[in-house]
């Protein structure tokens, strides 16, 4: 059992989730100062993000030989996001909407202005526009892109720059040689990193346990279950289709990816598992040029988990602060929501600071009411963070299998256990093919 245990991430992780809890309720003003083994975790894992997405997109383009084909699959990839997208915010609508949920709290506005809110409201109605949104995503410099880790402003000039060496060709192989080599490098490093994650767990639930204490769920406890039935619904039903319409199955895939599903429970973020879960999906046979620009886009554009969170979030608020809303009032949530979840990410305590914006849009609904939804903003952070990733792992799935660039074969071997994983360095990629025509 011990020997099992010391080669698998999976049991170590289960091993560090439950050591945390115990520590968090037995050992709580200890477990508070446990707080930045799970920061540090994380803090490593972006470390290397930036230079993650850089290699693998610029390998995958460089080695495509197709231009047209990165084309393909950002227009497709923008196509299936605002659809799912769609799609989850319809469904935490429909469900909030017909559960009632917040009703009968009874929360006077009184109440909740006197309960310091910080700047949030302020952060979220001066949220950026939609041009303001589109010219951030144009770095002022390479350098800086990379420094401040803005994965979009990376992955834009990753494109041109694998684009570039594409065009350039045979004399630019000495380049495309380097970057391949140095992708095997940083990998190598984020194979030591990975073995720190049970430690960054125990850290990460320790605190939160000793924190918000159990008590905490109960407060809201009917908001945070129906999110969690809604999260698992949409995961199980929709996302479960789309995976059956690309010739494969949901389960086999949340199997294969337990240990990333692990970590982000433990530490309530997507970008703990980034690198890892790019590697897994080339694993499964997805081409790397479709893994490089799907994965990084979707982190910002594809919050599946995200949009369901802000329209059971708003509907809450709304119910609980007896604010009656019209048939006008649940369309402009709907295409409010659309707009402000784009690019959430990237922004610091996006979760409250989004929904902030969005409840500045919707004039019938009070924005001091996301005061009602602090106390367990970080349990229902956890929901959209495994939400969030596994969506964008589907995305991957489906936009591989539309452009025919999936190994069915092998996927299925690999989610069946015929062919295991390990983390390991990535292989070295075939020559580039510049004789096609672009």
């Amino acid at each position: 059992m011990l020997r099992w245990c010391s080669r698998s991430i999976f049991l170590q992780v289960v091993l560090g989730l439950m050591l945390g809890i115990i520590c968090g309720l037995t050992l709580p003003e200890f477990s508070v100062q446990l707080k930045p083994l799970g920061d540090g975790f994380i803090k490593l894992i972006k470390m290397l993000i930036g230079l993650i997405v850089f290699c693998v997109v610029v390998s995958g383009i460089s080695g495509a030989g197709d231009l047209k084909k990165v084309g393909r699959i950002g227009l497709k990839s923008v196509i299936y996001f605002e659809v799912l997208t769609t799609i989850a915010l319809l469904i935490g609508l429909i469900l909030a909407f017909s559960t009632g949920i917040g009703s009968g709290a009874n929360i006077h506005l009184e109440q909740l202005s006197k309960v310091p809110m910080g700047d949030l409201a302020e952060r979220g109605q001066h949220l950026r526009g939609t041009t303001q949104f589109l010219m951030e995503l144009i770095p002022n410099s390479v350098i800086g892109a990379f420094a401040d880790n803005n994965i979009l402003q990376v992955l834009l000039f990753s494109v041109l720059f694998g684009s570039a060496l594409n065009l350039v060709g045979e004399s630019a192989s000495g380049i495309s040689r380097l970057i391949n080599e140095l992708s095997h490098v940083i990998f190598r490093i984020m194979g030591m990193i990975v073995r720190l994650a049970p430690l960054g767990v125990f850290g990460a639930i320790a605190f939160t346990t000793s924190t918000y204490g159990l008590d905490s769920l109960r407060q809201l406890g009917s908001l945070v279950a129906l999110f969690y039935v809604t999260c698992l619904s949409f995961v199980l039903l929709i996302l479960g289709l789309v995976m059956r319409l690309s010739g494969l199955r949901i389960l086999p895939l949340l199997k294969y990816l337990r240990e990333d599903l692990l970590i982000v429970l433990g530490t309530a973020s997507s970008d703990a598992v980034l690198p890892q879960v790019m590697r897994k999906l080339e694993h499964l046979g997805i081409g790397s040029s479709t893994v490089g620009l799907v994965i990084p886009t979707g982190y910002s554009f594809n919050l599946d988990g995200f949009s369901i969170y802000l329209t059971l979030a708003i509907v809450f608020i709304a119910n609980a602060t007896g604010t009656p809303l019209a048939l006008t009032d649940l369309l402009t949530i709907l295409l409010v929501s659309l707009i402000t979840s784009k690019g959430a990410h990237g922004i610091p305590g996006s979760a409250l600071v989004i929904l902030a914006a969005t409840l500045t849009a919707i004039p019938a609904i009070p924005v001091v009411g996301l005061v009602l939804v602090l106390a367990v903003d970080w349990f229902m952070g956890i929901g959209r963070a495994m939400t969030n990733l596994i969506g964008n792992c589907v995305a991957t799935v489906a936009i591989a299998r539309w452009e025919k660039d999936i190994d069915l074969q092998r996927a299925h071997k690999v989610l069946d256990g015929e062919q295991g994983y390990a983390f390991a360095p990535r292989k070295p990629l075939a020559p580039p093919n510049h004789q096609q025509e672009f």
